[in-house]
Order: structure tokens, then C-alpha cells, then sequence
């Protein structure tokens, strides 16, 4: 399985979405958009995001990347199926997805930014719009908790 994220603003975030790809044996991570980097402009590793991942951006494969568009449609004629997690009139719980009918080296798993969420561009280009029910007043879940939740449930089929 792989990751894209498009337009994460938290190093945070990107870091902690880093150290559970590794724990999950994401095969790699793209970033998208303006998602920060691992390594800075300089060269120098972001020491923000390395005290969240742990070294995890040192072990998990990744690759920057302006377009999420153009990446999925290249992926999509790779062959991948591409899942992204987001709510909308089209989502289905992501535990409702039967994993077990995709092999996991096709699965491209989109999370987007933590305020806007996927635009209707990548959402239009995705094959299942995955979603976490909620149950209690807040409507969404940090995206590094979502992406965990969600990873996890599609290797553990």
C-alpha cells in the first residue's frame, strides 16, 4: 500500500502519519501539494517532524510531488485502486471495504488537508471514498488518527 497526502500543513501531523506508514509497512509516502518534507529547502532533516516519526522518514520510502491529480491518474493506470478517506455523500465506512478483494501493493490511500479536507477534483478520481463514522459531537478526527485507523484495517485483511 501506498500514501499520498495532499496539502497536510502540520509538520506534526506528517511526522506522526511517518512514524505509523513504517509501523504498518506502508511501501511510501508521497507528498503533495504544499505537505511539508521530511528535509527542508536546506537539505537539513525538520527536526519538528523527526521528534514525531522518530527516524521513520529515514525508513519509509518517499517522494514530493506538486499534482495529487496527475499522481492518481498515473497511479490509476498503473493499476492501483485508489481509496480516499474523507465524508461525503459518497463515503461508505471504511470498514465496510473488503480489503481482502485488492491486493495491498494496489492500494493508494489519499488523506487530505486537516482543515479542507480532499477537494471534489481528487474525490471525483477516487474509486471508494472511505469514512470514519462518528459517534460524538466533533466531526472528524485528527488526519494522522484517521490515516492509522484506516491503514490498519486495510492490512489486517
Amino acid at each position: 500500500m501506498i500514501v499520498i497526502l495532499h496539502n497536510i500543513r502540520s509538520l506534526y501531523n506528517v511526522g506522526s502519519i511517518f512514524r505509523t506508514a513504517d509501523a504498518a509497512g506502508i511501501e511510501k509516502i508521497y507528498l503533495c501539494g504544499f505537505t511539508p518534507t521530511p528535509i527542508d529547502q536546506f537539505g537539513k532533516y525538520r527536526p519538528q517532524l523527526a521528534k514525531i516519526s522518530l527516524g521513520a522518514e529515514k525508513y519509509v520510502a518517499w517522494e514530493k510531488v506538486d499534482s495529487t491529480a496527475k499522481l492518481i491518474d498515473k497511479l490509476k493506470g498503473e493499476g492501483y485502486k485508489i481509496f480516499s478517506v474523507e465524508q461525503s455523500k459518497k463515503s461508505i465506512p471504511y470498514y465496510s471495504l473488503k480489503a481482502k478483494s485488492y491486493k495491498s501493493k494496489t492500494i493508494a490511500l489519499v488523506l487530505g488537508n486537516e482543515i479542507k479536507g480532499l477537494p471534489l477534483a481528487i474525490l471525483k478520481r477516487s474509486d471508494k471514498i472511505l469514512e470514519i463514522p462518528m459517534k460524538g459531537r466533533k466531526e472528524s478526527l485528527n488526519v494522522a488518527v484517521a490515516f492509522g485507523i484506516i491503514a490498519f484495517h486495510l492490512i489486517s485483511q
